[in-house]
């Protein structure tokens, strides 16, 4: 009988339970995919605690890569024996095989691996949305990156290196400095030992920058508001450190009129046409070499509990990814 991660409450890592699940046929709309990696991400923390709410007992996991066994009526975009891939709700990827809808299910290329399509779906794509769509960056700028060293960081660096943008990256060690700087990062902050608002004000000679990009959440908020350019684009698309506290709106027009945006992945991926755009630019970059996805970490999909832990004390570096 196939395995899944189920939670029966929220809490810390210990609540994550391992057990024999029933895995049905595909009804109309749906497919059953045997996965062969899933990618771990933060806002399976989130799930897991409670943060953003979900039924309970349920499953977790936003991103797994794997082989279509069976679809049921009305697929047509996936059949029996496809390599695919995929990244979004509903939650339930952390398991050896699922019955999930057919739509987000992309075709993954043989060129690529299932680790690799089950690291970079969701962070690929969110890197995407975050540097074409909710700020369209242009060659020549300057921005700043939160977690420059984590799995979207990498990405990051090297997609905005890429487009001609300078990245100023915020790191924990000098181990993550060098780590972001070798996937293109220009300049790197430890918050840790500098001021990270100072640093950029140094670094763009008073100017600040036109985006911030914050996955971090609570603790960079005030900070990133302070790098930012009159009518510059804050974009807090994480809560790592917690959820950024409510917002005074007058505050934002006393700095200089910024732009505040909360994007998330399923917005941008909602309709299948907006999905396939992303998810082919992000193959595309991937498989022609313009962004190699650094996977550091693998973990047994049975010790999920271990790698949360891991990702949320900040010991890790890229992508994670759990095999089942």
């Amino acid at each position: 009988m196939p395995k899944a991660i189920r939670i029966h409450k929220t809490g810390g890592p210990e609540v994550l339970s391992w057990e024999d699940v029933t895995v049905g046929a595909p009804g109309p709309g749906e497919a059953r995919v045997k996965q062969h990696a899933v990618g771990l991400n933060f806002i399976d923390v989130y799930f897991r605690t409670g943060l953003y709410p979900q039924p309970l007992p349920g499953g977790l996991g936003m991103e797994a890569a794997g082989v279509v066994e069976a679809v049921g009526e009305g697929v047509t975009h996936v059949k029996p024996g496809d390599r695919v891939a995929y990244a979004g709700g509903p939650t339930g990827a952390y398991a050896q095989e699922r019955v999930m809808p057919a739509a987000p299910l992309i075709k993954l290329p043989d060129s690529i691996s299932f680790e690799t399509g089950a690291a970079m779906m969701l962070q690929g794509m969110t890197v995407r949305y975050l540097i074409k769509k909710s700020y369209p960056v242009k060659a020549g700028e300057t921005v700043l990156l939160h977690a420059a060293a984590g799995g979207i960081g990498l990405i990051a660096c090297q997609w905005l290196k890429s487009l001609g943008v300078t990245v100023i990256g915020t790191v924990s060690s000098a181990e993550k400095a060098a780590l972001a700087k070798a996937h293109g990062c220009t300049h790197t902050i430890n918050y840790t030992t500098e001021d990270f608002t100072a640093k950029v004000k140094e670094i763009t000679g008073g100017k600040g920058v036109p985006v911030v990009y914050d996955s971090i959440g609570k603790d960079t908020w005030e900070g990133s508001l302070n790098c930012l350019q009159p009518l510059g684009h804050m974009i807090s698309f994480g809560n790592a450190s917690g959820p950024v506290p409510p917002v005074v709106l007058t505050s934002l027009t006393a700095r200089g009129s910024f732009y505040v945006q909360r994007p998330t992945l399923n917005t941008y991926a909602s309709r299948r046409d907006w999905l396939e755009e992303m998810a082919g630019d992000l193959i595309d970059v991937v498989s022609n070499g313009t962004v190699k996805i650094e996977i550091n970490q693998r973990v047994s999909l049975a010790e999920a509990g271990k790698a949360q832990a891991a990702l949320e004390a900040r010991q890790t570096t890229g992508c994670t990814v759990l095999l089942p």
